[in-house]
């Protein structure tokens, strides 16, 4: 009680309501901007087509409703309808899993199963129960149907019409009491002195042994103990049933309280627990179902399980212990007859990716791949929470992955014989979700090539060489390709331009040049009605050499005011400084805004952004607020000596990432930023989740020195400027928690110059159009008067 009481009073003393913008002189407005996407337009989003290829279907919502609806293009009438719910519920799945011959294809529906046919665009329901049934595979050659349901695996012959269910799973087996000697003694004396006893028991093994033979038929009981199974699922063959045993650790969550609620009580919610956690372990198993017996895969043999981090050699003095490294198991991915299969296999320190061949038959893997860095997996196509892209090549002797051997995402192929991988495409940027053509002649794939902030779509020959650019219009093209690959639907946008639904013809069927055609119109007269400024991306050097790539808005000289503002975008690994229509739209219309009132502002792709390779994304390792810091700082100095900003008149705002440098630079570098706007920041990482926290800085326990360098409450003697922390209360990504300490810190260290304003009702992600606008209201009165003296 005493905890929600002492947050009410801090709630009270720091959220005055609404407040009036000071001195806006741009023709925006912050009410009107915060609206998002009423303001600007719903557009258009998930598209994909019917597996004829006669329909293209979208999400939309171009009329303002209270939720997007699908639509549907018609190729041949060239005309879009929006379907009735009904009509849109009965339609397949987008994600199709099809048979070798592409002539069928499964789909998971409001927990039911379907069997589609791939010419006609038809299906039946395979299932329809009030269970819901996942993960539908074909398998016995394309001759049945498989799925789970209550992490049971089932497989329904399609000549029969025979559902089977494959797998039992038990936490634990019956089993008969062991009799001790002087008790055996006794059961034997009694057996050989009584003959109606001896006679019972000879009808007893009679019917064991009956039941047995019957046992024979049913599935193998498999024994979980305390772990939950996942991943299970049957070779295309039929003859084995992979699945993976979970144990997860018992975890300590953290208590959310929920003060506006519907029942008018104060509601707790019970979140994630904090980073640090013991390691999930995990372990496949194969049932071999001819052999009716079930045995681990063996993983011992994979190169450096026994591997030491670089980083405790820091702590020479403390025991490093990490008995068994093997993390997350994506897989298998089959080959065609089902009698090999592709495992990827991730360190549960985050720091080894191993793709390995395994035998069913023995379950025994051969490594083919390790990938390994000393900070952590990652990159497009590599790791993260499931798994990375790859395949099989169409021969069944080679197969595909991404890896970022160069520094860079690449696309690479091995034979499984030889291990000899070769790389498919090479070069100082990097490729995106590739995949096979239908013919299985080529490539299709999209890359940032051309620029690190332009996405366009290619295609390659499948063992590599010349590229042929698809897409041609700058900026964003996300291609989902009809079914004859003859058409790219493409979701496209620009800097200024909002994301539209076009239509092109590919380039490689067509006999003259192709120009996509726009089908649809989203962005609203109010958004149209002012002239979007097309920020410019340009490169400064940071201290160590380094080029940042960051986008520039600079207001007309007329009204320019010497001040600038930097915007930290979230999410650390996420780009920004691009030529596509932002994710940040509603930060990108107040930098207009911002623009209109005379600042210069600037947004930096900081160390630790995406696009820009290994070497960029793990510039971060084990100190946040390091480099990344230093680039805002680097790109604060070149407005300085560049563009002629003042050296007391700038100031940095930003959320979740953006939040903590924007903590970081008022702590660290106080003669830098005279203002800051911290959004859902975080104050200690130590306090932030394992998944994230722990590919970048270890764990507290192991690595303590890079929370100490990295978390912003340690450095908050520093402030100096202008500081203005905004959350919400019932945030359960970064914690509320995390700011309610970081404001006692401040208190204790007598620090006055410094708010919060607290959104009752907000998560992360904020949803109301109110509280964007409180926000952002607060932010530029923050700026208008820390750098402007406007108050």
């Amino acid at each position: 009680m005493g905890k929600h009481l002492t947050l009410i009073a801090l709630f009270l003393l720091t959220f005055n309501g609404l407040i009036a913008q000071k001195g806006n002189n741009s023709t925006l407005k912050i009410k009107d901007i915060m609206q998002g996407d009423d303001f600007v337009g719903h557009l258009p989003s998930n598209h994909y087509w019917s597996s004829n290829g006669s329909t293209l279907y979208f999400d939309w919502n171009p009329d303002g409703a209270m939720a997007d609806s699908l639509f549907a293009y018609s190729i041949s009438k060239k005309e879009t309808n929006k379907m009735g719910f009904l009509t849109a519920n009965a339609l397949p799945s987008s994600r199709l899993n099809y048979n070798k011959q592409k002539t069928k294809a499964l789909y998971a529906k409001n927990g039911d199963i379907f069997l589609l046919d791939v010419a006609t665009y038809k299906s039946t329901p395979i299932t329809k129960t009030q269970e819901r049934e996942n993960s539908p595979h074909f398998t016995n050659n394309g001759k049945a149907i498989a799925y789970t349901k209550d992490d049971e695996l089932y497989v329904w012959d399609m000549a029969t019409g025979t559902t089977e269910q494959m797998t039992h799973f038990v936490k634990a087996k019956d089993k008969e009491e062991k009799r001790d000697s002087k008790d055996e003694f006794l059961y034997q004396d009694q057996l050989g002195l009584f003959d109606v006893l001896s006679e019972r028991k000879a009808k007893k093994d009679a019917g064991e042994a009956i039941n047995k033979k019957l046992e024979a038929l049913e599935p193998l009981v498999l024994e979980t103990g305390s772990k939950s199974v996942m991943g299970l699922e049957i070779a295309p063959s039929g003859k084995y049933i992979t699945y993976v045993l979970v144990d997860r650790p018992k975890t300590k969550g953290t208590i959310v309280p929920h003060y506006v609620t519907e029942s008018g009580y104060t509601e707790d919610q019970n979140t994630r627990s904090k980073v640090g956690d013991e390691p999930t372990k995990y372990e496949m198993f194969v049932y071999n179902l001819a052999k009716r017996e079930s045995y681990a895969v063996t993983l011992d043999n994979l190169e450096g399980l026994d591997y030491v981090p670089e980083y405790t050699k820091d702590y020479p003095d403390k025991a490093y212990n990490n008995e068994n490294r093997i993390g997350f198991i994506n897989g298998p991915t089959w080959n065609s007859d089902g009698t090999k299969a592709i495992l990827d296999i991730q360190a549960n320190d985050y720091k080894d990716r191993w793709i390995v061949l395994l035998d069913p038959e023995t379950g025994k893997v051969e490594q083919l791949d390790r990938q390994h860095d000393e900070a952590w997996i990652a990159g497009p196509g590599i790791g993260g929470w499931g798994g990375g892209s790859l395949g099989w090549m169409p021969n069944d002797k080679e197969f595909w992955f991404m890896s970022e051997k160069t520094g860079y995402a690449h696309l690479y192929s091995m034979d499984i014989n030889s291990k000899k991988a070769k790389a498919l495409t090479s070069g100082e940027f990097e490729v995106y979700d590739p995949f096979i053509s239908k013919d299985e002649t080529r490539w299709y794939f999209g890359s940032n090539k051309t620029h690190p902030g332009d996405r366009q779509f290619y295609s390659m020959p499948l063992k590599g060489g010349k590229w042929e650019q698809l897409t041609n219009m700058v900026g964003s093209n996300d291609v989902a390709l009809s079914p004859d690959e003859k058409q790219m639907a493409i979701l496209y946008s620009y800097s200024n331009k909002p994301t539209e639904l076009y239509l092109q013809q590919n380039p490689l069927y067509a006999k003259t040049e192709t120009k996509a055609v726009q089908l649809t119109h989203s962005s609203t007269k109010e958004f149209e009605a002012y002239n979007w400024k097309d920020p410019e991306i340009i490169t400064f050097k940071a201290e160590d050499g380094a080029e940042v790539y960051a986008r520039l808005y600079q207001p007309e000289s007329s009204v320019k005011n010497k001040a600038a503002v930097i915007f930290v975008h979230g999410a650390g690994y996420l780009q920004n400084a691009h030529k596509w229509w932002s994710s940040y739209f509603r930060e990108y219309m107040f930098h207009n805004l911002l623009v209109d009132n005379g600042y210069t502002v600037l947004d930096i792709d900081y160390r630790g952004s995406a696009g820009y390779g290994r070497d960029w994304r793990t510039g971060i390792y084990r100190h946040m607020g390091g480099k990344d810091l230093s680039d805002q700082v680097d790109g604060a100095k070149m407005l300085m000596d560049k563009y002629g900003i003042d050296s007391d008149k700038i100031g940095i705002y930003g959320g979740s990432y953006g939040g903590f440098i924007t903590l970081m630079g008022m702590f660290n570098a106080p003669e830098i930023f005279s203002a800051g706007g911290a959004i859902r920041s975080v104050g200690d990482w130590a306090a932030y989740n394992h998944g994230y926290t722990a590919r970048i800085l270890n764990t507290p326990a192991t690595d303590s020195l890079a929370y100490r360098k990295s978390s912003p409450i340690y450095f908050a003697d520093g402030l100096k400027g202008k500081l203005l922390i905004l959350h919400g209360m019932v945030d359960d990504n970064v914690h509320f928690q995390d700011m309610v300490r970081l404001s006692q810190r401040l208190i204790e260290l007598g620090k006055e110059n410094w708010e919060m304003a607290l959104y009752p009702v907000e998560r992360h992600g904020f949803v109301e159009p109110s509280s964007w606008t409180d926000e952002y209201t607060r932010i530029f009165n923050l700026f208008q008067e820390a750098l402007l003296d406007k108050k």
